[in-house]
């Protein structure tokens, strides 16, 4: 989860420089002007780049946590593979966020729907006869210690 944090933080910076190349190229003005446009564009960019770096192994954030993602049988991921993992890893937002569409819940209440998912679906990885979470079980991936090698 550590990674994931990380992982976070690094995105900022993905996002922010994906916002401005929108936001320039479209000649938004307003934050609220052409929101799904740009929800869509940043979903498209995240799934470039976890795409690429999971088919190269890892992310920035996992090389850092020498973390590398692999399938099955502990080879490197194919970019369709790689690419299912990204969809499937959206299981960690988009049900609570679907749930409390239509409650018209404020920005406090989502958070707590969203967390108390991620909490639930973070645990829900106990259950797995390896411990892995369930989108990597579902994509035919897994995550294993990697260690660079000395030089």
């Amino acid at each position: 989860m550590a990674c994931w944090v990380y992982e976070g933080i690094l995105m900022f910076g993905v996002v922010f420089i994906a916002g401005y190349l929108f936001g320039t190229l479209s000649q938004t003005r307003n934050a609220l002007d052409n929101r799904h446009a740009l929800q869509a564009f940043l979903f498209v960019v995240f799934g470039i780049y976890f795409t690429w770096f999971w088919a190269k192994g890892q992310t920035l954030a996992m090389k850092t946590w020498h973390i590398r993602v692999v399938d099955r049988s502990g080879q490197p991921l194919s970019q369709w593979r790689a690419l299912l993992r990204y969809v499937l890893a959206w299981l960690w937002f988009l049900p609570p966020l679907a749930a409390a569409a239509p409650f018209a819940l404020s920005g406090g209440e989502s958070v707590v729907v969203v967390v108390g998912w991620v909490a639930v679906w973070a645990l829900l990885s106990r259950f797995h006869p390896q411990q892995q979470f369930w989108h990597d079980a579902l994509a035919g991936t897994r995550l294993v210690h990697h260690e660079p090698a000395k030089k």
